[in-house]
């Protein structure tokens, strides 16, 4: 079955446009709070991300809950990771999330937690989907849901965070970067390095509804890395709008991304002695973390791009600990979703066990060249592998051999194929990747 609104995160787009209209909105809390309510009478909690149109779309959630018979608990800015924990330990039975991650402000979305924190589950959306169809109905007065504000959902979140790494862990005489992206986790990061005793140098705090993940946070790391640098710092930690992304800087200025992040999360687990035999990336996973992580016993599992997919396959391969190169790791031996500031606390954890910086646990990882290309396709055309550009893809994975990688990825929201060519050699790489996509371009264009 094809889902009419959902997508692989929820509901997203340009504000004013599609499904992110007020009206939508409305009916989605609507509908979402009419099948809760029909398993029992249910309550459901709300944050956000700090874009001006959270506002909006806030209220009219509020509004289609309540109008169901839904009780509503408002947490306010709150990082979505944190709005997943707190569904679970509120007792809620889901949580939704008001934002559009790392994109600008102009864009928002809906996401969904289940009572465990978790993705909401396909037939749930389905159930969501088929009673938005149905005619807006208000409950009896008597049974209309009420709406209360949790005042200290930050604090409570902030002593989770910490809660996930040993109780006498000391960061003091760290000096660190916090770049919050002007996002949700503004008046939340800095608290949970500075209360474990860490120097925080804070940016990318003042979010002003229009300035979040512009030209900062995880998706914009040049910031950080001048703030290391112009502040002597050890270490820099990125967030994006919403908090499930991690990008790290060294004290040298140099950029950890995901993939980096996720080999020494893989290893320390490893020492300790729990990590098992593999970690979950994705396609985009660069292959020099795989040969990486082999070296050491452990195998990469690849999952399609996009956090969803990764949490799944680690369900199925009871993997511990996934991931993707943006930045979204999943340490799912301390919570269930990508959640950035457990993430970094967790690198600052194998930090401070191996009494070694940031910049000396990559060392072990030689991330090879990726170069990719964006092909575009004309009007209505699908992207269907034909029997010359497998041939063209199999001379080329002939020629790389085991030190290299070809993937043909179609986009989900854009008439496009993704040309990715990986390899050792960057002059090789890139000569490979535009070869490959001028044959892809004149095959499907012809």
């Amino acid at each position: 079955m094809t889902k009419k609104y959902f997508g692989t995160d929820g509901i997203r787009g340009p504000v004013g446009q599609g499904s992110i209209t007020p009206e939508f909105i409305l009916k989605l809390g609507w509908a979402t709070g009419k099948v809760f309510e029909e398993l029992g009478h249910c309550k459901i909690v709300i944050g956000k991300d700090t874009r001006i149109s959270g506002y909006m779309f806030e209220s009219a959630l509020e509004a289609g809950l309540v109008a169901a018979g839904a009780d509503v608990q408002l947490l306010g800015p709150m990082p979505t990771p944190g709005i997943a924990y707190l569904t679970r330990t509120l007792r809620a039975n889901a949580g939704i999330v008001i934002s559009a991650s790392h994109n600008p402000h102009y864009d928002n979305g809906i996401k969904f937690f289940s009572s465990e924190g978790k993705k909401l589950a396909d037939d749930i959306e389905y159930a969501i989907e088929k009673k938005m169809d149905e005619p807006l109905v208000v409950v009896e007065s008597s049974s209309l849901g009420k709406a209360s504000r949790v005042e200290d959902a930050a604090g409570r979140y902030i002593e989770f965070c910490k809660s996930t790494i040993p109780p006498m862990m000391d960061l003091s005489g760290l000096k660190m970067v916090v770049d919050c992206a002007h996002g949700s986790t503004y008046h939340i990061a800095p608290f949970v390095f500075e209360e474990l005793g860490a120097e925080v140098i804070k940016i990318g705090v003042e979010p002003n509804g229009i300035n979040i993940n512009e030209a900062c946070g995880a998706t914009s790391p040049a910031a950080l890395t001048e703030a290391v640098l112009s502040n002597a710092a050890d270490f820099g930690v990125a967030l994006d709008g919403d908090g499930d992304r991690l990008i790290m800087v060294d004290h040298l200025g140099e950029v950890l991304d995901g993939d980096e992040i996720l080999y020494i999360l893989a290893k320390t687990r490893l020492d300790k002695g729990y990590l098992g035999t593999s970690v979950v990336g994705t396609q985009m996973t660069n292959l020099g973390v795989e040969h990486a992580l082999n070296r050491l016993g452990v195998n990469l599992l690849r999952s399609a791009v996009g956090d969803r997919h990764v949490i799944k396959l680690m369900s199925e391969s009871n993997s511990i600990l996934g991931g993707e190169g943006s930045g979204h790791i999943i340490c799912a031996d301390r919570t269930t979703t990508g959640d950035g500031i457990i993430s970094a606390l967790q690198v600052l954890e194998t930090m401070a066990r191996e009494s070694k910086s940031l910049h000396e646990l990559k060392e072990d990882i030689q991330k090879y060249p990726q170069c990719m290309i964006n092909v575009k396709l004309s009007g209505g055309m699908k992207f269907v592998v034909t029997d010359e550009i497998t041939a063209a893809v199999t001379k080329i994975e002939a020629t790389l051999g085991e030190s290299g990688r070809v993937l043909l990825r179609p986009s989900g929201t854009e008439p496009l194929v993704r040309v990715m060519v990986e390899g050792e050699d960057l002059a090789i790489v890139e000569a490979l990747a535009l070869d490959l996509s001028q044959t892809v371009e004149s095959i499907l264009n012809a």
